[in-house]
């Protein structure tokens, strides 16, 4: 008499979907393990194999079901300026090219990076994704390690707080800050300034702090003293910008030119500036960073750092996928070239 499985009932034969469900991964990352692919973490690996011996799972050698275009997904913490958008632009025309479907989210409002839990890493491999850009976003070590024991690919662009040398499981893309802080200080030195304020990003964000340890070394370079006075590093938004140069410009010997960390925030200084009735760039220069589309709709045009934003989302794009076809990364971390764009809101300092 033949033994069956369960009350009375027929045992049924397991299928890769409960293979996958049983594990805590998706599809894509069993059929990894069962070709012997090399991108799958070692802890993931192990439990799927695990799960595999236990129900005792063959894989079909029959005709394979039609292979669907693998999807991305793109994080960010907020859609509320035009640096997102233009990265994002980058990452859904390479897709496009790549025949890749990419889907777009961000943080929940008020949420912080800790809502990345491996849940959600698992949650998403679950729905077959090959991997995840983040983009400005918060992400620590151990959700960097979560990630790669979920089954998927990793990219950070522009990282916040976390070191890419330092962190195995992590493909940053990123311009390149320094040099680009050097360039726009560089500039203004040119143009015969040497009492230059800057306006910076969050102090916590390492592209805010490379860029100003580049605006130090030009100022170091050209023989002029350091004054803290002139420094501010409060954000990259309109109001951040507004805020910090209220403050400069309020000193006692305010500066002829300021140095702000973003577009945005120099639209802010900007604004500022014209609180105090002051002209541009007759009484004060101002360069940005970014040259998003704004940097040109302003009056007077914006003197800005370029950093190539769309070909940084392509690169990201394509570093991922690359990883998700079991491809090393040539590097983890990736630095395009920053250029200066000289417009009309810098001159030399008035008389």
């Amino acid at each position: 008499m033949t033994a069956t499985v369960g009350a009375g009932r027929r045992a049924e034969k397991p299928t890769l979907d409960v293979v996958a469900r049983e594990a805590g991964v998706s599809k894509a990352t069993v059929s990894k393990v069962l070709n012997g692919r090399t991108d799958v973490a070692a802890g993931t690996r192990e439990r799927v194999q695990d799960v595999i011996a236990a129900l005792g799972y063959v894989p079909s050698t029959g005709r394979r079901p039609r292979e669907v275009p693998p999807t991305v997904t793109v994080l960010f913490d907020a859609f509320v300026d035009l640096y997102a958008a233009q990265v994002l632009s980058g990452v859904v025309s390479a897709g496009i090219e790549e025949g890749v479907d990419v889907v777009v989210t961000h943080l929940p409002e008020g949420a912080g990076p800790e809502s990345l839990t491996p849940a959600w890493f698992r949650g998403l491999a679950a729905k077959g994704h090959a991997g995840l850009i983040v983009v400005t976003t918060e992400i620590r070590p151990d959700q960097a390690r979560a990630c790669a024991e979920a089954g998927l690919g990793l990219v950070v662009v522009d990282p916040v707080s976390i070191d890419p040398t330092t962190t195995a499981q992590l493909v940053s893309v990123s311009a390149t800050n320094w040099a680009g802080g050097v360039e726009a200080t560089e500039h203004l030195l040119r143009l015969g300034h040497r009492r230059i304020g800057y306006a910076g990003g969050p102090p916590a964000s390492r592209p805010a702090q490379q860029r100003l340890h580049g605006h130090l070394a030009a100022i170091g370079s050209a023989g002029v003293a350091r004054d803290d006075d002139l420094i501010r590093m409060a954000g990259f938004r309109y109001e951040d910008g507004l805020a910090m140069a209220r403050e400069l410009l309020a000193l006692p010997e305010p500066p002829t030119a300021i140095v702000a960390g973003c577009d945005a925030s120099a639209l802010g200084v900007m604004e500022a500036a014209r609180h105090r009735g002051l002209r541009l760039p007759e009484d004060l220069s101002i360069v940005g960073f970014d040259d998003t589309y704004a940097a040109g709709w302003t009056s007077p045009q914006l003197t800005t750092v370029r950093q190539p934003m769309r070909e940084m989302g392509r690169v990201a794009l394509r570093t991922l996928l690359n990883h998700a076809r079991g491809q090393r990364p040539e590097t983890h971390h990736f630095e395009l070239a920053t250029t200066l764009v000289e417009r009309s809101s810098t001159a030399p300092p008035h008389p």
